[in-house]
């Protein structure tokens, strides 16, 4: 007899269709008889005709491209592109129109058009004012202003010196330039550090652009100096209050009131003659009086009533930012209002990002930052200008939207010169300008910035600077060949190259030149255009090394176990550490071992170990360069 088994094979196969179902027989539609179904539908619709036409409101901003055109019409590209053909324009689809031509074909294919400007995609923070009762009061921002070697930074040390609450995070501050001291009532004090050199002006304009308070710093035996005249000019054009501390009152040449007359001569009225500025005499070795002055930053905020909302998206100002070779373009933010939060996109300039990490200046991570609080931004797109304005912005495709609209500006500003006529271009070749052609690398961008305006202002009618590029971290190969190209010495601040480019570099006969202060640096140059150049300082490189283990040595020194790669390391010679290529310091070896015995010298692919003079940042990894100082008389 028949199995059961017999009976299930005629049923077909099981579909999912015939599992879920009830009745026992139905059986699934074959796939010929679906695409029966489908051709009768499609000839029913061909019948009654096309369907009515949808019409679309079309946003079209100054330029666009005309397959984004047709995208945002819903029309296919290649009919947009056959539209203009007829119109007498032959266009491919990745080809931009301006906005009159756009308008002609949205209007043809029957849709509306909406034009927009391209200052439109710009975010515009001045319509954006906050309600004030949403108002909260916020740490003052003050920034340190004055000559230089007038105190700025050993009065920012002391001051950091009595916020005991910052523990051991003396080297951050360099990097990140703001940070937060926190006074005995649980208030705080946010403070800037702007560098001293006139050349900073650029930022130091920029900077009281954040700032509520200017603490000018002069020293009382040394007067008024053309930095502390700026100083006092820029405030007094940024419309910031102004306190007056008078520094170096410990020493025995010291005259106080002098400087208070000084400082009537540029309108600055101290209150004891009867005028509205506070001054507070102090001595940043000594530590004498911090507390007034504290008290009268607090005095002052407490005056001006300083607020802002925290709770919204943030904004604020980029206070300096640089390249890291680890961790990518790194930006040091002050949150002016809202808080910013890990996970939040931004807009910095002509770059964007989203906030990856934060650090703060302490160098701990901390998830938010409110309101005058400094932190360094990781996860930037590139390394935005010191001073750019830092948006929090709704999502990643407005982010990218604004970053590329603002660095089409950017690049039409530095392409668009006046129209080249022949009669100028002869002129321009016949003129008799002599040029300086430099490259710079720097090691943050406030640097660049500063020394590039610096170098601009010193060329004159005969003789100009004329810098073929400027940029943020190492010197690499590619310096080296442009600067080798067109015969220009490259000027590292506070950077070195890397092996590949003193390799090129000494293949191609290219001049380094390394600064650290940067009017050592205009001072060169400035030398170099008048083509009298002083005595030649000339540094031979004697040996490298690299740092394999660092020990603790003593109570607070660490010791360095070295691998010798290159030359000779000597005793007592001159020795810069230097992590990623960017120089940490410059130190002298004081003393050297191996094993136990103190030796003399020490050759290549031996390992050794050094105590460095005035220095305790060492890593594993960091290289060591040391050299010899000569200097020559100059022949030419």
């Amino acid at each position: 007899s028949r199995g059961r088994g017999d009976e299930q094979r005629h049923r077909g196969k099981l579909t999912v269709t015939r599992a879920l179902s009830d009745e026992d027989d139905s059986r699934a539609r074959s796939l010929a008889a679906l695409r029966r179904a489908r051709e009768k539908e499609k000839r029913h619709h061909m019948e009654a005709g096309p369907s009515a036409k949808q019409v679309r409101d079309v946003i079209v901003p100054e330029a666009i491209t005309v397959q984004d055109l047709a995208n945002r019409m819903a029309e296919r590209g290649a009919d947009l592109v056959k539209a203009l053909f007829k119109m007498g324009m032959p266009v491919t689809l990745t080809q931009t129109i301006d906005q009159d031509t756009a308008e002609l074909l949205v209007t043809e294919f029957g849709h509306n058009i909406k034009r927009v400007s391209e200052s439109d995609i710009d975010i515009d923070t001045s319509a954006d004012v906050d309600a004030p009762e949403t108002l909260k009061s916020r740490p003052a921002v003050v920034t340190i202003m004055g000559h230089v070697d007038h105190g700025k930074t050993s009065l920012l040390d002391a001051i950091r010196g009595a916020d005991v609450v910052s523990g051991e995070a003396g080297g951050i501050t360099q990097h990140i330039g703001a940070y937060q001291v926190t006074l005995p009532d649980k208030s705080k004090i946010t403070f800037l550090d702007t560098p001293g050199h006139e050349a900073f002006s650029e930022m130091r304009a920029r900077g009281a652009n954040v700032t509520d308070i200017v603490i000018l710093v002069v020293a009382a035996d040394d007067g008024l100096r053309p930095q502390t005249i700026e100083a006092i000019n820029h405030t007094r054009a940024a419309g910031v209050p102004m306190i007056v501390a008078i520094n170096k009152i410990d020493k025995p040449e010291a005259k106080p009131q002098k400087v208070r007359e000084e400082l009537l001569q540029h309108e600055v009225i101290v209150e004891d003659m009867g005028g509205d500025v506070q001054d507070v005499e102090v001595s940043a070795t000594k530590k004498t009086n911090l507390d007034k002055l504290l008290e009268a930053i607090q005095l002052q905020s407490e005056i001006l009533e300083i607020k802002a909302n925290p709770d919204r998206p943030a904004e604020g100002t980029v206070v300096e930012a640089k390249l890291d070779k680890g961790r990518g373009p790194l930006a040091t933010v002050l949150v002016q209002r809202g808080t910013l939060r890990v996970g939040d996109v931004f807009v910095a300039g002509a770059s964007s990002g989203k906030v990856r990490a934060m650090i703060d200046d302490k160098g701990r991570q901390v998830k938010e930052a409110g309101p005058s609080v400094p932190v360094e931004v990781l996860g930037l797109s590139a390394v935005p200008a010191a001073g750019d304005a830092f948006t929090v912005v709704e999502n990643e495709a407005r982010a990218r939207e604004v970053a590329s609209y603002r660095q089409g500006v950017l690049d039409k500003k530095r392409t668009t010169s006046a129209p080249v006529s022949l009669e100028n271009m002869f002129a321009n070749h016949a003129s008799t300008t002599a040029e300086v052609p430099l490259v710079i690398k720097a090691d943050v961008h406030g640097s660049i910035e500063a020394i590039v305006h610096a170098l601009n202002r010193l060329s004159t009618d005969e003789v100009k600077v004329r810098i073929l590029h400027s940029g943020v971290g190492a010197i690499t190969e590619s310096d080296v060949t442009l600067a080798s190209a067109s015969g220009a010495p490259i000027i590292g601040f506070n950077v070195r190259p890397n092996a590949k480019a003193r390799e090129v570099a000494e293949r191609n006969k290219v001049e380094f030149r390394y600064y650290d202060v940067i009017y050592h640096l205009t001072d060169w140059v400035k030398s170099a255009m008048a083509g009298e150049l002083g005595p030649e300082i000339i540094e031979t490189v004697v040996g490298r090394a690299e740092v394999r283990e660092v020990f603790p040595a003593g109570k607070k020194d660490k010791a360095a176990g070295l691998l010798v790669t290159e030359g000779v390391i000597r005793k007592g010679l001159n020795a810069r550490l230097t992590r990623e290529d960017v120089i940490v310091s410059k130190t002298t070896i004081s003393s050297l071992r191996r094993f136990k015995d103190d030796v003399a010298e020490v050759r290549a692919g031996l390992e050794c170990g050094v105590m460095l003079a005035d220095t305790n940042d060492i890593k594993a990894g960091d290289m060591l360069e040391v050299f010899e100082v000569e200097e020559r008389a100059r022949t030419l």
